[in-house]
């Protein structure tokens, strides 16, 4: 036993003879047991009236009743989601304060924006996935028709052969819709001039105007205008397929390797929150996820995403943070 070893047992002896250590583990353990003893702050960083608003409170519905404690949703919009989830980074890590993190909180914004001013890692605790749904890439109906574009490989060839001739909509610089797109173009080589809209709706009447000749758009937002024929679904971006679409091919099955872009969303608490709250909040949002209001509302969004631990949720986290680096570097967009 080395020297140090010796000395940090030898010190953690003394302090459990002298009952302190003992003392504050069995405080932290009663703090833990009794939680929550008040109201739950869960912060929404978008706008009411929203896809992950609308999740939040229905979820927020369900836990209180099992918590036993009120859930108050407060919306915190601003700057991409980050100054919501800032305000939830400095919060105390007790448990009391939540937030709805999101692909670009966690793994976008960081890349992205010059001065963020929170880590998304170390200061937000996962506590579970709420909903991951595929961004799909659809076509104008009248050009996919004129064009004979049928599939993502005849896209494009149409590229490869109109140079200068192909535009593509999104939401905005550094949205998940340019990222899929700037991604695309990196790895199939072809030219797209990239137009950028205030908002998925804005870039989806320019689609539908063929102003833009395509776009990724999120799948519960695109699958009304693709089940009426308005737009033409090429490919879904996630690895797995959609339910949703079965005939319809994921990016990587139609031919382009390495691409897996999708929108999802979940629960975080501040960073440094005691595993066993963690653990409270998880089975608590767990079975609020399996009611069937919950499973409903999350159906209409294109998502059907089954509970899991939060260790999952904090591993699929990691993985995303760093794969939107790259992807952030290829597009080249930036906000100060």
């Amino acid at each position: 036993m080395t020297l140090t070893r010796r000395m940090i047992l030898k010190s953690a002896g003394a302090l459990l003879a002298s009952g302190i250590l003992g003392s504050n583990m069995a405080m932290a353990q009663d703090t833990a047991t009794a939680w929550p003893e008040k109201p739950i702050n869960f912060v929404v960083p978008y706008a009411a009236g929203g896809p992950l608003d609308t999740i939040a409170r229905l979820l927020g519905e369900k836990v209180q009743q099992e918590l036993k404690q009120t859930i108050i949703v407060e919306n915190k919009a601003g700057a991409g989601g980050n100054i919501g989830a800032a305000s939830v980074a400095k919060a105390q890590p007790d448990g009391y304060t939540l937030v709805m993190g999101a692909v670009a909180i966690q793994a976008i914004n960081p890349w992205l924006y010059k001065n963020i001013t929170f880590d998304p890692i170390k200061d937000f605790a996962p506590v579970i996935m709420v909903s991951s749904v595929p961004n799909v890439l659809i076509v104008n109906k009248d050009f996919a028709e004129t064009n004979n574009i049928n599939s993502l490989q005849d896209l494009i060839d149409y590229a490869k052969n109109n140079v200068g001739k192909l535009n593509y909509a999104s939401g905005g610089s550094g949205s998940a819709g340019h990222l899929a797109g700037e991604l695309m173009k990196a790895r199939t080589g072809i030219d797209a001039v990239h137009v950028p809209y205030g908002g998925a709706n804005p870039a989806k009447l320019s689609l539908l105007s063929n102003q833009t000749q395509f776009m990724f758009d999120n799948l519960a937002s695109s699958l009304p205008l693709i089940n009426d024929g308005q737009v033409k679904a090429l490919a879904v971006t996630t690895k797995e397929a959609t339910p949703f679409l079965p005939d319809t091919p994921t990016m990587e099955a139609a031919g382009i390797k390495d691409f897996d872009i999708g929108t999802w969303f979940g629960v975080f608490a501040t960073g440094g929150t005691p595993e066993s709250i963690i653990n409270k909040l998880n089975q608590a949002y767990s079975n609020a996820m399996n009611d069937p209001a919950v499973q409903k509302q999350l159906k209409t969004m294109g998502s059907d995403t089954k509970p899991g631990t939060a260790q999952e949720f904090a591993e699929f986290v990691n993985a995303e943070h760093k794969k939107y680096k790259e992807i952030v570097e290829i597009s080249g967009a930036t906000i100060n």
